[in-house]
Formats: structure tokens, C-alpha cells, sequence
């Protein structure tokens, strides 16, 4: 076998040779190429929509996410109230609907 050819088994990434299943080398590609955040971001946003349905997503504004805290910009003063009595409750579903814990704080404005 030619020892510059492309397609030579020898040269296959051992991470590959060793089976790693779609999933796992899919998350290994987001921490290679720093990708993480912007997608736990977009994540946490379907989330926060799935979670809290259309009437919040509504009065819901602005949405980020830096360094496990959630920050939520709602247009009603009245909506920010109501949930800041539940914001353990809603990091929990939101944990629960991401299937990992990524949120540990809320922060409404």
C-alpha cells in the first residue's frame, strides 16, 4: 500500500478508529471549532420557547445566555413579576426540556 496515498487506513484519526458513535463525534466537532456557545444559546432560546409556550415568547424580548445565567428582556413588568415567583421552577423545566443542566440562574429584566 502506498504510504502517500490519502485513503490510507493507517492514517485515519484514531478517534474514528476507535467507533466512536454520530453523536459523540458530533460533540466533539462543537468543542473543536468553539461552538459550543452559540449553540447552547440557541438551545436554551428553543427551550425557553418551548417551555413557556406563546404567551410569554409574546412579552419576550431579548433572550441570552453567558456562564449559565439566563437573561430574559420582557416588555410587561406585570409578566417579569409573575415569573420571578417561579424562576427555580422554570430553571428546572428549562434544564429538564435541554436534557442536561446548562442553566443555573435566571435573571429577568
Amino acid at each position: 500500500m502506498n504510504k502517500n496515498n490519502p485513503y490510507n487506513r493507517n492514517k485515519i484519526s484514531p478517534r474514528v478508529r476507535e467507533g466512536k458513535g454520530i453523536s459523540e463525534l458530533l460533540q466533539l466537532f462543537r468543542t473543536e471549532n468553539n461552538l459550543d456557545q452559540g449553540l447552547n444559546e440557541f438551545d436554551v432560546y428553543e427551550a425557553w420557547k418551548a417551555v413557556l409556550g406563546p404567551g410569554i415568547i409574546s412579552y419576550t424580548q431579548d433572550v441570552a445566555f453567558k456562564r449559565g445565567t439566563l437573561y430574559v428582556k420582557l416588555s410587561s413588568s406585570i409578566v417579569r413579576d409573575e415569573l420571578s415567583y417561579g424562576k427555580d421552577k422554570i430553571v428546572k423545566m428549562l434544564n429538564e426540556e435541554l436534557k442536561r443542566e446548562l442553566i443555573t440562574a435566571i435573571v429577568l429584566r
